[in-house]
């Protein structure tokens, strides 16, 4: 099969937008519940969902996609926490940003991407191992540093709050809230 020239063309486009989509998120908030010894609830919300510029294009159609396919109505969050159960998600308005909330209970603290050497130490979570790309903001916990970057919590702690950032909004970012109001409003 003889392939044209200007197919292949529209095929190494489209190619190139799909690879290249840069679906991101401000800032995410972190709430961690026990409701056993290792066991309880995680809530994840993501605030204010973006898409980041291709050099000078504009992907957002392709991202909210992504979004879509991929997280709410895909099973991307089941892959990035095997082990966790009864998975919720939402996706929702709020201050004019578009947000996404997921909801999990974890079996143990694997599960969790939470870690305990022993029932005495820390609650532990490294930020730059489970969660790429993110900073940390602030936290109910102590957190390492820059080249530790764990937060650490007492053990017994029943609630674990974090909050970290990862793309600052700027003239690169397009806020995905328009294409979630079109999209609700076809819904």
């Amino acid at each position: 099969m003889k392939i044209s020239r200007k197919s292949l063309s529209v095929l190494l486009i489209m190619l190139s937008l799909a690879v290249t989509s840069c679906l991101t998120v401000e800032k995410k908030e972190y709430t961690f519940e026990f409701t056993g010894e290792n066991s309880g609830t995680l809530t994840i919300r993501y605030i204010n969902i973006l898409s980041v510029m291709d050099d000078t294009t504009d992907v957002s159609a392709a991202d909210f996609q992504e979004l879509l396919d991929k997280y709410i109505e895909g099973d991307q969050l089941s892959q990035d926490y095997p082990g966790a159960t009864n998975l919720r998600k939402k996706l929702y308005e709020d201050n004019g940003r578009l947000c996404a909330e997921i909801v999990l209970d974890f079996p143990d603290l694997a599960a969790a991407r939470l870690y305990q050497y022993d029932r005495k130490s820390p609650l532990m979570l490294c930020i730059s191992a489970a969660y790429d790309s993110e900073t940390y903001v602030t936290s109910n916990g102590t957190f390492g540093n820059d080249y530790m970057p764990v937060v650490f919590w007492p053990s017994g702690s029943k609630k674990l709050e974090l909050t970290t950032s990862i793309t600052a909004v700027d003239e690169t970012t397009i806020p995905l809230v328009e294409a979630y109001r079109n999209w609700k409003k076809q819904q």
